[in-house]
């Protein structure tokens, strides 16, 4: 049962619960500085300890009423006791009601205590919209920066400058005020020179802004790399990743965010959005005792957190909150709804005072169909949906597949050259294609789009015929040679966007997946959508249309098969159904399609998961080792308690502690040679009945605490976790009292519970570990790990691979 690559001689050994995880030969800066620090290292600043000397010497303190600092906290990659959280929550919520009716300032406390929730999501909602709101404004001023500059203002992006310019409309790009790179520098933009001047100055800055922004997260802050939600996922299940949710992980992701959206990588920022907010959340905790000192209720709070971060992302503030609950959060109370939605309307609110886009909506995609679906596009939307969740499982596997060779060979040593090769890649490739020098935000825009008289773009240049037009409504018309030369340019920026995003995602800068997805299913529901039409528009009189599309009528909506493809593509890499669906009709304002929508997303979900169980962030939760577990997959085998729990037949015995018999040095020496995050407390060794559980971080800080505050305490000195002290002989040292440290109601199974209940247990309560009794005696133990292990072995998986990497 003992595990290696611990430091053996000193108390501050890093341990997690489940004895425990390796992280000696973690890669990544651990460094504690930018979150809560362990409270161990503070010692010398203990006035208060809870124990008491036989004679009497030392003054006997209750740990409820002067509390021993450190006691009650967990170490760095631990996961947290649910049930003792919650209980200490209701302790504390009892004595502040109860002091209320004393005092009118208790009276004023106990309702400053009840508001604070509500006042910290305001805070959280104010400073992830305005987070948003920059970031959505820098990302779009230095994609521009790469064709061009403004000469009225360099800090004007390409619309901006051109607001105020006397062009017409059709010309509405094309003002004097924006100067592409070769104007500036040769004094004209046509001609071969001009266009390869341009074609390397794109390539130049896109390099310049991804080497920036890995060089930032490679020397300042290693966990701002990513998409962040499988990290948070695995923190609200109730894990400590310290520095993970700090300053400076927020300070370089909002950074290199910027930049890393800017480059052109096929990446989005709406995944790092959440971990964006979830750090306003976590270091906005901080001014509120009851959530400083709290994991259970801090995460309550990150996962309001996360729901305003989606929101701020895609301008869904409903959205955001049904993504919370259905993708990220393990524990969501009914309290927990409401404050996600006062926070994300709050976020959703500033970012729309804002007004990043410049078009007064919060909305990033507004769309406008003019024709109603007919039943019989339900064939192409599921088609859609069919193709969504081919994509999802084909992209998940072949994702993780590389970020596997990427973690086990010499690729992830050189985080740096990788980052500058696959941008170098992807820039080189998508200057040539108008569809893919742009930034996908804007692509997707595009894509949506219903074609109007007056739009410009390839995409809507029809044969018109005015004589049949009718308001705003046009008619199905043949396609024009620009439609066919877009048709082309997306099918080659389709193959471009499937097989570069799966490099792309993963690497050492901040990536969110959603809108190269989205752009992913665009492109194919587009191409799908302007087929449909032609077929509408040259054989109106087949079976399929007769009955509904005359000819001369406005049947196909091109841009409605892009929404859909979008929200497939989206569904079958995620695995999303219900927020999905909202945050496409909140992002779009597409109201009236909800049913092409849920059919779609429902599609991709069930063939992805015929190919696949996992979503996307699932399997990187699995590839990392995370301490994840699952609370949607059911656990179907027949295998009892006994078969997981440790010591097994061939094992040392279970390291227990005697409740009034063993000395501060045997229990020093247990803590030293072992790893394990706690120990059961029993009568004897001989009897092996139950008392309790003490955590080895709480034993630690209450041994030196004593050895510096109390007379008397030495090695010799017997520690009892009982109500009154054992007889011993007056001559003998003082004894150290540690009842108040120990956990009086552990969580106990007997040996023949099914694992079936033991697994329900351990998701629905939260547990860290669980002991195992036959006939009232002690028989072992069962960690989280235990369980996470077992799962891996029946699913034919590596149990090894649970362990944090």
């Amino acid at each position: 049962m003992d595990q290696k690559g611990y430091r053996r001689g000193s108390f501050q050994s890093s341990t997690s619960d489940e004895d425990m995880l390796e992280i000696a030969g973690a890669s990544l800066d651990f460094s504690m500085a930018d979150d809560d620090p362990p409270l161990d290292r503070e010692m010398g600043g203990f006035t208060s300890y809870n124990g008491g000397g036989m004679n009497g010497a030392s003054k006997m303190m209750d740990f409820l009423e002067e509390p021993l600092p450190g006691v009650g906290t967990y170490e760095d990659f631990n996961t947290i006791d649910w049930v003792r959280e919650k209980s200490r929550d209701r302790d504390r919520h009892r004595e502040i009601t109860s002091r209320s009716k004393e005092s009118t300032w208790a009276l004023i406390h106990s309702v400053s205590d009840a508001f604070s929730g509500w006042l910290l999501m305001l805070f959280i909602g104010l400073l992830a919209g305005s987070l948003a709101g920059l970031i959505d404004i820098s990302a779009h001023w230095m994609t521009d920066l790469k064709e061009g500059v403004c000469l009225a203002g360099f800090w004007f992006n390409h619309e901006h400058c051109c607001w105020k310019s006397n062009t017409t409309f059709t010309d509405r790009d094309k003002c004097p005020e924006w100067m592409s790179w070769s104007q500036l520098i040769i004094g004209h933009g046509e001609g071969a020179f001009a266009y390869i001047l341009n074609y390397f100055m794109y390539v130049i800055w896109a390099l310049l802004f991804s080497l920036l922004a890995v060089l930032l997260v490679k020397g300042f802050a290693p966990y701002a790399c990513g998409s962040g939600i499988p990290e948070i996922k695995t923190i609200l299940s109730g894990f400590i990743i310290r520095g993970y949710l700090g300053k400076w992980t927020l300070i370089i992701k909002t950074i290199t965010l910027v930049l890393a959206v800017s480059s052109g990588l096929s990446l989005g920022k709406e995944g790092p959005l959440v971990h964006v907010a979830c750090c306003c959340g976590n270091i906005l905790c901080h001014l509120f005792t009851k959530y400083r000192k709290n994991e259970a209720k801090r995460r309550e709070v990150l996962s309001a957190a996360a729901a305003a971060g989606v929101s701020v992302a895609f301008g869904a503030p409903i959205g955001g909150v049904l993504f919370s609950l259905e993708e990220v959060s393990y524990y969501f109370p009914l309290k927990t709804l409401w404050r996600s939605f006062f926070a994300a309307l709050v976020a959703a609110f500033t970012l729309r005072s804002i007004n990043p886009f410049g078009n007064s909506r919060l909305v990033l995609f507004y769309v406008e169909f003019h024709m109603p679906w007919h039943l019989l596009e339900l064939v192409p939307f599921i088609l859609l949906g069919i193709f969504g969740g081919l994509w999802g499982a084909f992209f998940i596997r072949s994702n993780i597949a590389w970020c596997r060779r990427r973690k086990t060979t010499k690729l992830g040593k050189y985080p740096v050259l990788e980052v500058f090769v696959v941008t170098a890649i992807t820039a080189i490739l998508a200057f040539p294609n108008e569809y893919t020098r742009m930034s996908t935000s804007e692509l997707i825009s595009e894509l949506f789009n219903d074609c109007g008289i007056l739009d410009s773009s390839k995409l809507c240049e029809y044969v018109n015929d005015f004589n049949s037009t009718k308001g705003d409504d046009l008619p199905d018309r043949a396609a024009g040679p620009g439609v066919y030369t877009a048709m082309w340019q997306l099918a080659l920026a389709l193959i471009m966007k499937v097989f570069i995003t799966i490099f792309t995602f993963g690497m050492k800068v901040p990536s969110g997946l959603f809108i190269p997805s989205m752009a992913v299913g665009a492109i194919a529901g587009r191409l799908l959508g302007v087929a449909m039409e032609q077929l509408a528009f040259y054989h109106h009189d087949w079976i399929i249309f007769s009955g509904w599309c005359s000819q001369g009528a406005d049947c196909i909506t091109p841009g409605l098969y892009a929404m859909v493809g979008a929200a497939a593509c989206l569904g079958g890499v995620t695995r999303m159904t219900v927020s999905l669906v909202v945050i496409m009709f909140e992002l779009t304002g597409g109201l009236e399609y909800i049913v092409p929508l849920m059919a779609a997303a429902m599609t991709s979900k069930w063939v992805a998961d015929a190919i696949g169980r996992e979503g996307i962030y699932d399997a990187h939760i699995r590839l990392n080792g995370y301490p994840f577990l699952e609370a949607k997959e059911e656990f179907s085998h027949k295998t009892l308690a006994m078969d997981v729990m440790r010591p097994r037949r061939n094992d040392p015995p279970l390291t227990v502690i005697t409740q009034d018999s063993m000395t501060v040095e045997d229990i020093e020496t247990i803590i030293n040679e072992t790893t394990y995050s706690g120990y059961p407390v029993v009568v004897s060794r001989e009897s092996q009945r139950l008392v309790g559980f003490v955590l080895r971080r709480d034993l630690i800080i209450s041994i030196e605490n004593a050895r510096k505050k109390q007379d008397g305490i030495v090695s010799t000195s017997v520690i009892y976790f009982t109500d009154h002290s054992p007889p011993l002989p007056p001559s003998s040292p003082s004894m150290l009292k540690l009842r108040s440290i120990l956990d009086l109601s552990p969580f106990t199974v007997t040996d023949q519970t099914p694992m079936e209940i033991v697994v329900d247990i351990f998701r629905k309560l939260g547990l860290r570990q669980c002991l195992v009794t036959h006939n009232g005696k002690l028989l072992g133990i069962i960690t989280k790990k235990d369980v996470l292990k077992h799962i891996a072995q029946l699913a034919n998986q590596d149990p090894d691979s649970i362990l944090f990497n």
